[in-house]
């Protein structure tokens, strides 16, 4: 059975985080593209679907992913892919464009600007991103504004960038616009931000835009069954979780399972990738 990996990436740093534990550097993510490309064949995430969808895909078959839409995925992640000659699928939520900030990064930001060390405060945005992430969206925004020192900060993309990343050959998919927890959304809400977020980047990069990916993704947690239906009748051709497995030919397509690489070393990174295909996922 031919089982096909997908890679989740957030963000790509110029410099290590102690605050952000995970998250890889320009360095690190130039190691990890490097080797998944040496151990397996990297693949556009349509291109993959269609190979799985007929039971087609080659041997050590993968695709990179983005969530969310920070800059550095087009001022640090892009150059490192055009490099190698890796394409990705980057999901981006569409309302935090141009000067949007996500509520987490408020949050991030606040904790940064405490007292404690390092890991103090790690454990500190853990605890406060668990107790407000399943508030109502507008409730969970004005506590993390609350919080943040320096909301002018830019992180996210711009619409201008988003147009280069896709001309540069990357994939662009929706992420919703607000990236809500759907299924605390009245069905209207959830349709609505998904419906919207397609069409909001097709305007932008002058081209479908048939790839979709749940927010925060957890099945019966983050969304359920309602919600692959929405995707369905939004006209996407298929869509990701964050459900920690391999796909196979048996899986749904409207729920393709993806994983994150967090090690930092090529030794390690490569056993996560070999222990994910261990776990196929229907």
């Amino acid at each position: 059975m031919r089982l096909l990996s997908i890679l989740i990436y957030h963000r790509v740093l110029r410099q290590l985080d102690p605050l952000l534990p995970g998250v890889p550097d320009q360095r690190h993510f130039a190691r990890q593209m490097s080797m998944l490309k040496r151990c397996f064949q990297v693949l556009p995430l349509s291109q993959a679907i269609d190979l799985l969808k007929n039971d087609a895909l080659p041997r050590r078959a993968a695709c990179i992913t983005f969530d969310d839409g920070y800059a550095d995925n087009f001022e640090i992640a892009l150059p490192v892919l055009q490099s190698l000659g890796l394409n990705a699928c980057f999901f981006i939520a569409s309302g935090y464009l141009d000067g949007g900030r996500m509520w987490n990064d408020d949050v991030i930001a606040g904790v940064r600007s405490s007292a404690g060390t390092a890991a103090e405060r790690v454990a500190a945005i853990e605890t406060k991103l668990g107790q407000i992430k399943y508030l109502p969206a507008r409730q969970r925004s004005a506590i993390a504004q609350q919080l943040a020192p320096d909301p002018s900060e830019d992180l996210m993309m711009t619409s201008a960038q988003l147009r280069i990343l896709h001309r540069s050959g990357m994939e662009i998919g929706a992420h919703t616009v607000s990236h809500p927890i759907l299924r605390i959304q009245p069905d209207h809400l959830a349709l609505q931000d998904i419906a919207q977020s397609k069409l909001a980047l097709e305007a932008i990069v002058d081209a479908p835009v048939t790839l979709f990916a749940y927010p925060n993704g957890k099945p019966g947690i983050d969304y359920d069954l309602r919600h692959v239906e929405m995707a369905r009748r939004c006209g996407f051709s298929g869509a990701v979780t964050t459900v920690a497995a391999a796909a196979s030919a048996a899986s749904d397509c409207f729920q393709l399972p993806r994983f994150t690489p967090w090690e930092p070393d090529r030794s390690r990174f490569i056993l996560r990738l070999l222990q994910n295909r261990y776990h196929s996922r229907a």
